[in-house]
């Protein structure tokens, strides 16, 4: 089942992330990383700023979670984490269809272009990596990282956002 979270989730939310992201230690750069990866006031933070949490539940639990941000004219997917011992089961594609189905306009992810999998995975679904400049130019234009982040990430583009740069 696919629910949109609350405040009762945030320990969960948190969990789940900082479960998931043990994918990317040893893959993103080094001075990228954090323990936990995601703090609980980052998280916050993030709720503050209009991600909106989506959790996929398996028998009454909280397994999966991915964000929803509309900014502007687009709409971002954001911090989508599934935990370990429930990956490779279709559960980060259930999110993500369903997000998609809540979006408003465009879709845009950002994630580590180190991290090949997850860029295989929204490729998957007719996302498709922006070139360099472009990706400089969105990551500064809708979110907020630092500029080493930008450096070691990649945008990736669902098609009606290709559509409207023609």
């Amino acid at each position: 089942m696919i629910r949109r979270c609350d405040d009762r989730d945030l320990e969960l939310i948190w969990a789940i992330i900082n479960d998931g992201a043990q994918a990317y230690k040893g893959i993103i750069p080094a001075d990228r990383w954090t323990e936990p990866y995601m703090s609980r006031e980052k998280l916050q933070h993030e709720i503050d700023e209009g991600v909106v949490f989506w959790g996929y539940e398996e028998t009454g639990t909280l397994v999966g979670v991915m964000g929803l941000q509309q900014l502007q004219d687009v709409t971002l997917i954001r911090h989508a984490y599934v935990r370990t011992s429930s990956q490779k089961r279709g559960i980060g594609a259930h999110l993500l269809s369903h997000l998609r189905e809540l979006a408003n306009g465009p879709v845009l992810i950002g994630t580590w272009a180190d991290a090949v999998w997850a860029i295989r995975f929204y490729e998957r679904y007719g996302f498709q990596i922006v070139g360099p400049q472009e990706k400089d130019r969105l990551l500064k234009q809708y979110w907020t990282v630092p500029e080493r982040q930008i450096e070691t990430s990649v945008v990736l583009a669902d098609p009606k956002w290709r559509e409207t740069q023609r």
